[in-house]
């Protein structure tokens, strides 16, 4: 078991720079890159640093191995480009690149030329789509990520504590048809279905605008609405503005997944009920460990399961004490192959 409380973070570059985007444009240069890959390095390649879930995953990255060149896509939708930076690094020789892609497909052509270089390919955070994979022969190594729908139930659970009479509850995801959103609802209502009325599912695109659009319409609809899953943090935020605006502050429990800095804050205002943590900081330094551990010819496990922690008013401080690293102990089986 490894306790993982290091504060050391990327993050510190927020800080340095002012803001993301000043980050982006003046600590790195204006295509979301951090330098590019020596011959025999790791390198890793993400989403977008214009997500603070992001953020924290390379400031894990950079904690197991601050030399390891990380590309970021420049938003969620840059499918293309994300490529583009996994193309590029695939010509300058690694040793082992960890990928986070977009969609299920989109790095799938680059994963096939590192494979053929016999470059271990690490995915973490979202998978690639296992049979386009194989038809590439360009399968990952492993897989380390979050159990989604785990998540979801850890959730549900929590809500039907918090609404024991079986009260309304909205759910708001994330994109439709997104694995991951859908994971996260999948679970919250196998879990607290039956424990409470579920009036409707609506997509609110990741966006926390979007989610106070969305909440807002829901709220003025349904006058007993008591409760609302959200698939994220950022987009939760939204739903507690939109609670707040009608006038319902502390009457409507709002319980997210994610737990990035501004959702732990918005447990330790009251503003959310809870937050389901998963820690992209751990993803990433299990990534680097991985990556360390296949350089050195071991055999890595096929998928490994991120940690998750239900973040309450009771233990927010804790939570954010440690944050971005993890508040309670966690196996990464990856750095026992490396020691």
């Amino acid at each position: 078991m490894l306790q993982r409380r290091s504060t050391r973070t990327r993050l510190a570059v927020l800080a340095v720079c002012g803001s993301l985007s000043l980050a982006i444009t003046a600590c790195g240069d204006d295509s979301g890159t951090s330098g590019s890959t020596a011959s025999g390095d790791v390198a890793a390649v993400i989403k977008g640093l214009d997500n603070p879930f992001f953020q924290q995953m390379e400031a894990g990255i950079d904690a197991a191995d601050d030399n390891v060149d990380v590309q970021a896509a420049a938003d969620i939708t840059d499918t293309t480009g994300q490529l583009d930076k996994l193309t590029v690094v695939a010509g300058q020789d690694p040793a082992c690149v960890i990928v986070n892609p977009i969609d299920g497909t989109n790095l799938v052509q680059g994963m096939a030329q590192l494979a053929a270089n016999d470059v271990p390919i690490v995915n973490i955070d979202s998978p690639v789509d296992a049979d386009a994979a194989a038809q590439a022969d360009a399968a990952p190594a492993t897989y380390i990520g979050t159990d989604n729908l785990d998540a979801g139930r850890l959730a549900g659970e929590e809500m039907v504590s918090l609404l024991p009479d079986g009260d309304s509850v909205a759910l708001i995801g994330g994109i439709a048809g997104d694995v991951t959103s859908n994971a996260r609802l999948d679970g919250f209502t196998e879990t607290a279905g039956p424990g409470v009325d579920i009036i409707q599912t609506v997509a609110a695109n990741w966006s926390r605008d979007e989610a106070l659009t969305q909440a807002t319409t829901l709220l003025r609809a349904n006058d007993d609405l008591a409760g609302f899953f959200v698939a994220n943090d950022d987009m939760a935020l939204g739903v507690a503005r939109a609670v707040s605006d009608v006038g319902r502050a502390g009457e409507v429990e709002i319980i997210s997944v994610d737990g990035v800095l501004d959702g732990l804050k918005g447990v330790q205002s009251g503003d959310l009920s809870a937050v389901v943590a998963q820690y992209p900081y751990a993803i990433g330094e299990m990534g680097v460990h991985a990556c360390q551990a296949a350089i050195a010819g071991a055999e890595l496990p096929g998928e490994v399961t991120a940690p998750i922690a239900l973040v309450t008013a009771d233990n927010v401080d804790e939570a954010l004490e440690a944050a971005p690293a993890p508040f309670e102990a966690y196996d990464d089986p990856f750095a026992a192959l490396v020691d």
